[in-house]
């Protein structure tokens, strides 16, 4: 499940968070091992289109945090 699905499955259920999860790919669709995650609530007058925008802003806050964690990783690597 992806993209609105997700946000709309999320409403649906009744759910109190949801949130945005950057992870290691590997063979499995979003299996990988997680590097960072953040929970973002769900609000009671929430569509999809207001949860998914939250979830967008937490999404472009943390996948430069993962970039930057990934090349210290390496760099770290190449120095020691």
């Amino acid at each position: 499940m992806f993209g609105h699905h997700v946000h709309e499955a999320v409403l649906a259920a009744g759910e109190h968070f949801s949130g945005a999860t950057v992870h290691y790919v590997d063979e499995e669709f979003d299996r990988g091992k997680i590097l960072l995650q953040e929970r973002v609530a769900v609000m009671n007058d929430d569509t999809p289109d207001t949860l998914a925008a939250r979830i967008l802003e937490v999404e472009h806050k943390l996948l430069p945090m993962a970039v930057r964690h990934i090349a210290a990783l390496q760099h770290n690597h190449i120095q020691g």
